[in-house]
C-alpha cells in the first residue's frame, strides 16, 4: 500500500512537472510568436508603394529627423541653384528666382531686390550673359534650432568674350515649415547673406 502511494506522489510530481514545462514553452512561443507579428506589421507600415509610369514601386519611410542633414543641405543646394542660375533668357531667370523665392524669406528677396534696381538682371539679358553655379560644399548645424548653415561655391559667368570664376560664400538659418509642392523639404532659409562674392580668375573665350 506504501508502495502505491509513492508510485502516485511520484506519478503527481512527473505530471506537474511536464505542466509546468509545457506552460512554460508555451508561454515563450506566444511570445515569440506575437514579437515576430508585431515586428512584420510595424516593417510594413512603414513600406509605401509609389506609382512611377503605371509601375509600382516599393519605398520605405523613415523619421523625418534621419533625413534631416540631408534634406538641409538639398534646400540650400536648390535655393543657390535657382537664384543664382542666369541666362539671356529673362523668364527662365523669372521662373527660376520665383522658385527661390519659395525657399527663403524676406532676406533673399531683399537681395533679389537690390540686384534689379542695379539693373543686374536686365544686364544679363542684354549683354547675352550666362551663369551658372557649382557647389563646393554646404556645412549645416542640425544641433539647434533655428539650425545655421555656411555655403561655398563658384559661379561661371559667361559672357561672348570672357568666363570669370567667383567665388561665392553666403550663410544663413533654417526655419522648420510645412510642406508643399513649392517647397518640398519644409525648410525656410531665413536672415541670408552673401559673406564673399569676389573675382577668382577671367579668361578670353
Amino acid at each position: 500500500m506504501f508502495k502505491k502511494a509513492q508510485n502516485i506522489d511520484t506519478a503527481f510530481r512527473g505530471i506537474k512537472n511536464f505542466a509546468i514545462v509545457f506552460v512554460a514553452v508555451y508561454t515563450i512561443c506566444g511570445a515569440l510568436v506575437m514579437y515576430s507579428c508585431l515586428d512584420m506589421v510595424k516593417t510594413m507600415q512603414g513600406k509605401i508603394y509609389v506609382l512611377v509610369n503605371g509601375k509600382a514601386l516599393e519605398a520605405f519611410a523613415a523619421d523625418r529627423k534621419d533625413n534631416i542633414p540631408v534634406e538641409a543641405r538639398d534646400h540650400i543646394r536648390t535655393f543657390h541653384q535657382y537664384f543664382f542660375s542666369l541666362s539671356p533668357d529673362e523668364k527662365f531667370n523669372q521662373a527660376g528666382i520665383r522658385r527661390a523665392l519659395y525657399l527663403a524669406d524676406e532676406s533673399a528677396k531683399q537681395a533679389y531686390d537690390n540686384l534689379r534696381e542695379s539693373n543686374y538682371y536686365s544686364n544679363v539679358v542684354s549683354g547675352n550673359v550666362s551663369q551658372t553655379i557649382t557647389v563646393d560644399s554646404i556645412l549645416v548645424n542640425t544641433n539647434v534650432t533655428p539650425y545655421s548653415f555656411r555655403f561655398y561655391g563658384k559661379q561661371e559667368i559667361t559672357r561672348p568674350t570672357t568666363v570669370t570664376i567667383r567665388s561665392l560664400v553666403t550663410e544663413g538659418q533654417l526655419r522648420n515649415v510645412k510642406r508643399s509642392d513649392n517647397n518640398a523639404h519644409g525648410f525656410l532659409i531665413e536672415k541670408w547673406i552673401t559673406l564673399a562674392n569676389d573675382d577668382l580668375s577671367t579668361k578670353a573665350r
